[in-house]
């Protein structure tokens, strides 16, 4: 650790940056509360730009980590899930007002943020050992053309795992691998997607379209041609192929629909069952079966299901929200025994995982409504017993799930679906009920300051409209002011917190001139909004207005 410490700082030091790769989420926020206690100090202009981050950060839908409050101020970040908070660190650290940040390996295959200097905290990510191909990742952001002359990588280890270093070092790239392989399943999804564009309606034309892929120079040509021939006839007995007339294939509405909604074949196949299920009976007098028909069917980063967290939200369940568990085959008997005997759901044949997508998309669903129902993502997050960026990330997901699920009713024709759908999917986007829908489409005004603006008697755009610009800054203030972390002291060393930086007066007067400039773009927004928007017609107006609004927006974030 004191290896990683003087080398990251080091770097910092000569006014460069350093990314250090750790094992776990603990490890990173550890290792970026040792880095901080040991960073040089800075002037005061890149004091204040350090400091203007925590306030942006503050201002997020997730709020501002405790950690981050005492390693930001010091020129370090850990990377975080929550996309907000990844967009502001990546922006500081592009302009050198962060100097280091410490992540696991997914920021290595994700966002570009090359270093001079990168740093490997042992030779494992997890419980995995780092492979050749992952290590290329990470190295390959030391020394990036454009950003820095030189490029350094450094792996330290402990002596018990230098063995298996040098063998890393040693060992070769794997070979490239066609995604189309049995195993990936990607050719079914890729034969469905060239037949719905009709790129190929008969056999001769799939077979030049397969021999013009990595898969036909990678594996057995018999076996190949077998292979095709099977999927096709799979894609045929599920609905998704029919041979017309002629004799050519045919894609179904099936197929258009999961095509066009982004999904793979056994994806649509499950949303298409379970909205023919929908339009037999679907809830109406409730929010949960719009919620689960809008939960994503693979959930990245959900995992096993906390059946306690499970039982207690099933109990606290009202009639209709009993009616759609019914509906969608969870019985309350079943999620009863399974927190009582502490098991996972078995997932062995197709029909048990059909039964463990159900139950982790309502239990996900669940998460989903809280954040409709304005519950901040630090609170999810702690109720639900996970990570804080894993509750945004849903809540993105979900958005663009919705707007896949809304594109399946329209191309199968179900139209009433889809308006129902399309009903809920605004207050999705807005993460808000639906009394705050009008005032979040205004440019900076998310949920939370939509609330705060709605509590303190701006309920609509022409309240927004008329009030002056300097009024709203103490509602902007409300918003991002700190709240108190219970659990700050126990993150760091007693000795590192009187490093803590403050916000002191001089700092609060600028900030606030910086939220009234965004108060002038609200109040500007809300304006044409509110001015323009009912003599739109076919959505012109409002396209331009919104156009116009968000063009503001990105100038004066420039300008801050």
């Amino acid at each position: 650790m004191n290896a990683v410490v003087a080398l990251a700082v080091e770097t910092a030091s000569e006014g460069y940056g350093a990314l250090i790769f750790c094992g776990s989420r603990q490890a990173c926020q550890k290792t970026a509360l040792l880095v901080s206690q040991a960073m040089p100090d800075v002037g005061k202009d890149i004091l204040e730009k350090r400091q203007d981050i925590v306030h942006d950060l503050r201002s997020t839908l997730v709020g501002l980590d405790e950690a981050l409050e005492v390693t930001v101020p010091r020129g370090v970040a850990f990377h975080r899930l929550a996309a907000e908070e990844r967009e502001i660190l990546a922006r500081a650290y592009d302009n050198r007002t962060i100097r280091v940040i410490v992540a696991t390996c997914s920021l290595a295959a994700g966002i570009n943020l090359p270093a001079r200097r990168v740093i490997l905290q042992g030779a494992r990510m997890g419980a995995e050992p780092i492979g050749p191909a992952m290590l290329r990742q990470m190295r390959g952001r030391a020394g990036r053309k454009g950003k820095d002359e030189v490029g350094e990588s450094f792996l330290c280890c402990q002596s018990n795992e230098f063995d298996e270093v040098m063998q890393l070092l040693d060992a070769n790239l794997p070979h490239v691998e066609s995604s189309m392989k049995l195993e990936r399943r990607g050719i079914k999804r890729a034969l469905l997607e060239v037949l719905t564009i009709r790129l190929a309606t008969h056999e001769g034309a799939i077979d030049e379209y397969v021999r013009r892929t990595l898969l036909y120079h990678s594996m057995n040509k018999g076996e190949l041609n077998l292979w095709v021939e099977t999927t096709m006839q799979e894609l045929q007995s599920a609905g998704h192929v029919r041979i017309d007339a002629t004799g050519s294939y045919e894609a179904t509405p099936l197929a258009r629909a999961t095509v066009g909604s982004c999904m793979t074949p056994e994806d649509g196949i499950f949303v298409h069952d379970e909205l023919q299920r929908a339009l037999r009976a679907f809830v109406m007098d409730g929010e949960m079966h719009v919620f689960y028909m809008f939960t994503p069917i693979s959930i990245w980063g959900i995992g096993d299901i906390n059946w306690r967290i499970f039982r207690g939200e099933v109990d606290r369940l009202d009639e209709s929200g009993m009616r759609v568990l019914e509906f969608v085959g969870i019985s309350p008997a079943f999620v009863n025994r399974m927190a009582n005997s502490g098991r996972q759901l078995p997932e062995g044949d197709e029909e048990q995982r059909r039964v463990a997508r159900v139950h982790r998309r309502f239990y996900a669903a669940f998460q989903l409504r809280d954040l409709c129902h304005e519950v901040p993502i630090p609170a999810i997050a702690r109720k639900y017993e996970i990570a804080r960026g894993l509750v945004q990330t849903l809540a993105q997901t979900c958005e663009g799930f919705a707007a896949g699920m809304i594109s399946f009713c329209h191309i199968m024709g179900w139209g009433m679906l889809k308006s129902v759908l399309e009903h809920m999917s605004d207050r999705l986007k807005a993460g808000a009920r639906a009394d705050l829908l009008d005032l979040a489409r205004i440019p900076f005004v998310k949920s939370r300051t939509a609330r705060v603006f709605w509590e303190n008697g701006l309920q609509s755009l022409r309240a927004v409209a008329e009030v002056e610009a300097k009024d709203l800054v103490p509602l902007l203030l409300l918003v991002s002011e700190p709240k108190c972390g219970k659990r700050t002291a126990q993150l760091i060393p007693e000795q590192a917190q009187p490093r803590r930086y403050n916000v002191e007066k001089a700092e609060d007067e600028r900030w606030q001139k910086k939220l009234l400039l965004k108060s002038e773009v609200i109040v500007e927004a809300a304006n044409r909004l509110w001015g323009e928007c009912p003599r739109a017609s076919n959505g012109k107006m409002l396209a331009l207005t919104c156009h116009i609004a968000q063009e503001q927006q990105m100038d004066v974030e420039a300008d801050i």
